[in-house]
């Protein structure tokens, strides 16, 4: 490839052209690597979506009868060709079999939709609930939803503006963990490596999309089973990032593997992006002993800055003579009985080797030990004033006056940091500063903290907000604040997003991470709403199938996800009893207090594209609106009016109205963002030409629809 590389550079001199089109084929081929992680890229995904009303041109699967355990009794896609409303009011659907010419016909009611990842998706959103209790601050987001498709989602509304993506996602460990293209994956699967790693392959380049590329970071949590490969893929889809992986001690007692050892890790896999990095942290307690190795140095500061670095006023090593700058010879006059530093004179003509005299001051010249004629770092007016700041004073005596010292420009911006303590001047009229001791750390790689124990600070944690309710394997609250607390530590209005949320143990953590430093921080939270594989037969078999109430409530959004972060605002359980209980480590406070928080919940919708380019389906677009233009204040719902501006941005409809809706803009302090509504450009373009500069124009629905016809095309992959 280096060959091939330089072989293109040379004929990009010549053809620029046929370069470009030789690149392309030549990436192409390399697409098809012989080398790093090699897997069967399995077809696409599909994802049902029982409850969504069947239309025609409807990809189906035609459902098992109910009260049957399994799901439908083959699962070949049919093409709904037509619908038609029977005298009694069901709806009969005439069917097409995709692969092959065979016809049939079913009850809408017992066909389920179908969304293969190759297909052009019109997301909408549909507020299931909300919790208010954070006044003006951002809202928290839960998307209960395929995450494929809520990702495709957020790069509408997010696209590079992520700061922090976390997720846990499926270990690939256990039977029945996981499913792919709707079938749960066991351990005799011989391509259940391969599924995971299409399966994961196709979320993390959505991901990395939505991270900001001048700094952000991915965290992902794995165990040993797959570790090994989910590095390789982070390095293959995230090239530009610096990777580092961290084990962490999640249960002591260790897991048992069968005649193995006994596992008590995990692995985090931290991909920086840009300039990311952790930030530097006050470690007490474990954390010291573990970032320092012995209590001994675990109170020893890393960094101890004594006094400010002065330097020497002679220039050294090139043009450091003085012809070089004739205008930096020049006198600095000192006071003897001090010393002290009282003015620089001016420039010497050449020929002139002697400074005029000043009564009872020394005249020091930029002289070399062996005589000859330098040239100091600055010149006379620069050095006054630099005098004047406190930057300039004798050092020790010598044959032709003193040493002059000074602080350069980057040493006088750390004095002046919160990184010293200025206490005065000196009898020489220096500044007399003391480095602070900076305590702060970078943590190690290596994790053994007793607060991120899983199942007392996951499981135990757990039942205490959604009681006599389970989730399997849920994280330790506090080592997920961890972990966020290095990379958002120094930025309290970061987005982060979580798209295999579980059970919502990451907007948990944030809300504590606000509450330690007055942040407001948000997350973004996708879970799909899947009942597990045993109970799903218990459900079946009681005539009960996905899309009915009473097998929805089963799943995991409704049943542990939203009830739990609701607990955890509110501090009451779904029963509305005070949670009993205090937390623990960084921040000790009763449970029951709840945080100063607002969430709301949504569940991802599927339209049709004519209906929302015409504006007939603006209700289920408006989350996203409001989502890209930061989810805070009041959530435009009707634009029937014409126009409406809220806190966060505003929205026209009809563009008569242009004149008022730009005056109400531009009147707004708080306004982002303007959503206009039009299919001619002209139109468009003339309400642009009149917005403020730091509002972003974003044209409806052309903005909305092109963005996930795009996004389709990498569906395939």
């Amino acid at each position: 490839m280096s060959r091939l590389n330089d072989l293109l550079r040379r004929l990009d001199a010549s053809d620029p052209d046929l370069a470009k089109d030789v690149r392309r084929e030549v990436d192409a081929l390399a697409s098809r690597r012989s080398f790093g992680l090699n897997f069967e890229r399995h077809v696409p995904e599909a994802v049902e979506l029982p409850g969504r009303p069947v239309r025609r041109g409807d990809k189906v699967r035609i459902l098992a009868p109910r009260g049957s355990t399994v799901a439908y009794e083959d699962e070949r896609l049919w093409r709904v060709v037509a619908i038609t409303k029977m005298d009694d009011g069901a709806r009969t659907a005439s069917l097409e079999l995709l692969a092959g010419g065979e016809e049939t016909t079913a009850l809408a009611d017992d066909l389920v939709v179908v969304a293969e990842f190759r297909d052009p998706i019109y997301p909408g959103l549909v507020s299931t609930g909300k919790v208010e209790r954070g006044g003006e601050k951002p809202f928290h987001a839960v998307i209960n939803a395929e995450n494929y498709h809520a990702l495709q989602t957020l790069l509408f509304t997010h696209r590079g503006k992520v700061d922090c993506i976390y997720i846990d996602p499926p270990y690939n460990t256990r039977d029945d963990d996981w499913k792919y293209n709707n079938d749960y994956v066991n351990s005799d699967d011989l391509y259940r490596h391969s599924k995971w790693l299409a399966f994961m392959e196709r979320r993390l380049r959505l991901a990395r999309d939505l991270l900001n590329p001048q700094r952000s970071v991915l965290i992902v949590t794995i165990d040993e089973k797959e570790y090994l490969r989910l590095g390789l893929l982070i390095e293959q889809v995230f090239p530009e990032a610096a990777v580092q992986m961290i084990s962490s001690v999640i249960n002591p007692k260790g897991v048992s593997r069968n005649r193995r050892f006994r596992r008590t890790d995990e692995y985090i896999f931290v991909a920086f992006i840009g300039d990311a990095q952790p930030a530097r942290l006050e470690l007490t307690g474990e954390w010291a002993s573990s970032a320092s190795g012995s209590e001994a140095e675990a109170t020893t500061p890393l960094e101890a800055i004594d006094t400010p670095e002065w330097t020497s006023m002679m220039r050294r090593g090139s043009n450091s003579a003085r012809a070089d700058r004739p205008t930096m010879f020049y006198p600095i006059y000192v006071d003897p009985a001090v010393p002290r530093v009282v003015d620089a004179g001016e420039p010497l003509p050449a020929g002139v080797d002697v400074a005029p005299e000043r009564p009872g001051l020394i005249a020091v010249l930029p002289l070399r030990r062996n005589g000859d004629h330098g040239r100091w770092q600055v010149g006379a007016a620069e050095l006054r004033a630099r005098l004047a700041q406190g930057r300039v004073r004798p050092g020790r005596p010598t044959p032709y006056g003193f040493v002059i010292n000074y602080l350069p420009d980057g040493a006088y911006e750390a004095v002046m940091s919160d990184r010293f303590e200025v206490s005065g001047r000196a009898a020489d009229g220096s500044i007399v500063a003391h480095g602070k001791i900076d305590t702060r750390r970078v943590a190690p790689t290596q994790w053994k903290i007793s607060a991120h124990n899983a199942s007392e600070y996951g499981s135990t944690l757990l039942a205490s907000f959604i009681p006599r309710r389970s989730f399997p394997f849920p994280k330790s609250l506090y080592a997920v604040e961890d972990v966020l607390r290095f990379f958002t530590a120094e930025n309290p209005e970061a987005t982060v997003v979580d798209f295999f949320a579980g059970s919502g143990t990451s907007a948990h953590a944030l809300a504590r991470l606000n509450r330690q430093d007055g942040g407001s921080r948000r997350s973004i939270l996708i879970t799909n709403n899947e009942v597990s594989a045993d109970e799903q037969r218990t459900l079946r078999a009681q005539g009960l199938r996905p899309g009915d109430l009473d097998w929805e409530k089963n799943g995991i959004c409704d049943y542990i996800t939203k009830p739990r972060i609701e607990a955890a605002i509110t501090g009451r359980t779904p029963d509305g009893d005070p949670i009993k209980g205090d937390y623990r480590f960084t921040d000790e406070f009763p449970m029951s207090d709840g945080f100063n928080e607002n969430v709301e919940f949504f569940t991802l919708t599927y339209e049709a594209p004519l209906r929302v380019s015409s504006n007939r389906e603006f209700r289920k677009v408006a989350p996203l609106l409001w989502l890209r233009a930061g989810g805070r204040g009041r959530r435009i719902e009707d634009v029937s009016a014409g126009w409406d501006v809220a806190e966060a941005y505003g929205v026209i409809a009809d563009l008569n109205q242009s004149e008022q809706f730009v005056k109400a803009i531009a009147a707004s302090d708080t306004a982002t963002h303007a959503f206009i509504v039009t299919d001619e450009d002209r139109l468009f373009e003339a309400v642009v030409r009149e917005l403020p500069e730091d509002v972003e124009p974003v044209r409806l629905y052309e903005a909305y629809l092109r963005n996930f016809e795009i996004e389709t095309g990498r569906s395939a992959l």
